[in-house]
């Protein structure tokens, strides 16, 4: 979260004559209302009421799931005045539908979801706003607007298109440069998104051309085989772009194999895995454009706060916002260390 300390009003003073000052006494000009001010506290790190905060949160059946859920419960135990009531995690909709349910049944103050499926779970977000429990959105978005208060996620459509400047700052100056995609699940909007702000940057660089793409499903052995296939299409290329480090384990693993290095390789998300090979800097991948995990820590903040009553440290608003996109910055070896501590396993 931002600093606590709230940013102090300037005014300044005006030296005003008696003679002006009797004038505009005696005058029919409205007087001069004070500027507002916002005295509400912003959310800090001292303990406020006390709040239960329901979290719904992913099966965790992919690394960065996993670091979404440890992120809320670390994030919550932080607060000595937070009770994190928290389901088992679930990829079944209607499972996750009913575990909603139950937290909303336990009249919980501030509901955090991840859905499954966003446009699945809108109704029972619904559910909660009607009964007066406010929601938190993580990452998947419901499909309508009055089924949560907040928005938390991370930028897609900037993951592509931080990974498409960063490949096309290094290969700007090579004539006739080619590029591969190894993307995610098609059939997902973010995928989608993704691809499109990689589209989007690469229309930059007249210079390079994207000429093979591939999607993978998110996994290790599926990022191996779809690497393992667009290796043996394109016999050389100048910089790979893959959507998801999980599945970046696998894609390096079909490298090494076909014994391939003429290219610069840029994952996705920020994995340990990748971010520990990027500082060792013994292999094809050179950056990784990440999708915070920490995003869950923060719809916690926001839930506590909310709950509180309190805004936000460091704005001036009396409200949390309606949303909160992540940045999806490139991590290189020159700013590895900086952000090492964030990757997850």
């Amino acid at each position: 979260m931002p600093e606590t300390s709230r940013r102090g009003l300037l005014f300044g003073t005006a030296a005003v004559s008696a003679g002006a000052f009797l004038t505009a006494c005696t005058s029919n000009e409205p007087k001069k209302s004070k500027t507002a001010q916002n005295d509400r506290p912003a959310a800090d790190d001292k303990p406020g009421k006390p709040v239960t905060i329901g979290f719904a949160g992913p099966q965790a059946d992919h690394g960065w799931l996993n670091a979404i859920n440890e992120n809320a419960k670390s994030r919550a135990a932080t607060y000595s005045e937070v009770t994190l009531e928290s389901t088992e995690g679930s990829n079944d909709t209607a499972a996750q539908i009913g575990q909603v349910k139950t937290l909303i049944n336990k009249k919980v103050d501030v509901l955090v979801i991840l859905p499954a499926d966003g446009k699945a779970l809108t109704q029972v977000g619904l559910e909660a706003m009607r009964a007066g429990i406010p929601v938190i959105n993580l990452d998947r978005i419901f499909a309508s607007p009055q089924a949560y208060r907040c928005w938390v996620g991370g930028d897609n459509y900037g993951m592509g298109l931080n990974a498409g400047t960063y490949i096309g700052e290094q290969l700007k100056d090579k004539a006739g440069a080619k590029v591969v995609e190894l993307a995610g699940i098609d059939n997902l909007e973010l995928t989608k998104q993704r691809s499109q702000g990689f589209a989007d940057a690469l229309k930059n660089y007249p210079n390079i051309k994207l000429v093979a793409r591939q999607a993978a499903e998110f996994t290790v052995e599926s990022g191996q085989a779809k690497m393992a296939q667009l290796l043996q299409a394109q016999k050389k290329f100048d910089a790979l772009w893959n959507h998801d480090d999980d599945q970046g384990v696998g894609a390096l693993r079909a490298i090494q194999q076909a014994g391939r290095d003429e290219f610069l390789m840029v994952g996705g998300a920020g994995a340990k895995s990748a971010m520990d090979a990027i500082k060792a800097d013994n292999s094809v991948l050179k950056a990784t454009v990440l999708y915070p995990p920490s995003m869950a820590a923060s719809a916690i903040d926001l839930a506590r706060a909310l709950a509180q009553g309190k805004g936000v440290g460091g704005l001036a608003e009396l409200e949390i916002p309606t949303n909160l996109t992540l940045y999806s910055a490139v991590v290189t070896k020159e700013n590895i260390d900086q952000y090492l501590p964030t990757g997850f396993s």
